[in-house]
């Protein structure tokens, strides 16, 4: 235990100084990489995200993970540490165009629904609870979108607790917005 505490003393992200001096980009080749980077990174205390990359720097997956330049030993050393072996990392000032959120919203009147590649939640504003989960083709979505319709979206379970696939993964971020913009609304009743 006391190994583990030393490494992730050694390896603890820089702070809030670290978001002012710019952002790089992890380029892997796999998706579950990329989701594994991101799980292991966000444990260590980083700030990242993952984000679809611009087309110009596209090798592997079309998912990467947005991290603090000021951070990048820490962050190599962690992948090395988690035999994660990106393709690239790249500063985001080198590039034309910048990484693309990977969410998307839409408004319907009293509902609206967040994307995330494939995957939809949708939500009614009014009482908070989700009415509906749709798309992608993992064998886990039938499962999240029991587990997560007619429930509250402030009361369900991220559906990474729930799911494993890539399917899974992306309805967390769509959830995540999802769960951010009804708790920036006036309080739900109901």
């Amino acid at each position: 235990m006391k190994i583990f505490e030393r490494i992730k003393k050694t390896l603890k992200p820089k702070g809030k100084e670290a978001s002012k001096k710019g952002k790089g980009l992890i380029i892997l080749n796999e998706v579950s990489e990329a989701m594994q980077a991101e799980k292991m990174l966000k444990s260590f205390g980083y700030e990242v995200r993952g984000v679809a990359p611009p087309p110009e720097i596209r090798k592997g997956c079309d998912l990467a993970v947005e991290f603090n330049l000021v951070d990048q030993l820490g962050v190599e050393r962690l992948l090395r540490r988690g035999n994660l072996d990106p393709l690239e990392i790249v500063a985001l000032d080198d590039l034309s165009q910048k990484p693309l959120d990977i969410t998307r919203e839409k408004d319907f009147g009293r509902y609206f629904m967040v994307t995330a590649a494939n995957m939809k939640i949708t939500v009614d504003k009014e009482k908070g609870t989700i009415v509906n989960i749709s798309g992608g083709g993992c064998p886990d979505v039938p499962y999240l979108s029991v587990k997560l319709v007619g429930n509250r979206i402030t009361e369900v379970e991220s559906p990474r607790q729930n799911g494993y696939s890539l399917c899974a993964y992306m309805l967390e971020k769509a959830h995540e917005k999802a769960l951010g913009m009804i708790s920036s609304q006036q309080p739900v009743t109901g």
